[in-house]
């Protein structure tokens, strides 16, 4: 049972990335999903999140409009789309599952973006 986080990496100011949360062991269906980021000397703080159905979406104010959370079910994967990066975006971004009745948590191992020029 595991997440694996993808398509972190080193991005102009402006530019785009899009991250992948693949699970392999578990499906997704019934887990609220989640997008956190870690920059160094700071707490993980909560980006975006999903609810199970994908009906519901939440941000954080500072990606409100540049970010896009969305779950491919098919798949067993949730994305981060990222626009319009900022150097302050700069953090090894974290998914996370929550358990829509049994609240179990799962997370990935994160993946490094960085935005610089």
């Amino acid at each position: 049972v595991q997440l694996v986080e993808s398509g972190g990496g080193l991005v102009q100011p402006g530019g785009s990335l899009r991250l992948s949360c693949a699970a392999s062991g578990f499906t997704l269906r019934n887990y609220d999903m989640s997008w956190y980021r870690q920059a160094p000397g700071k707490e993980r703080d909560l980006v975006a999140m999903i609810t199970s159905g994908g009906s519901s979406t939440n941000y954080a104010d500072s990606v409100k409009g540049r970010f896009t959370i969305s779950r491919d079910s098919a798949k067993n994967t949730v994305y981060l789309q990222m626009n319009s990066l900022k150097p302050e975006d700069t953090a090894v971004y974290y998914c996370k599952a929550i358990g829509r009745l049994s609240k179990r948590e799962y997370w990935g191992q994160g993946t490094q973006v960085t935005v610089s020029s």
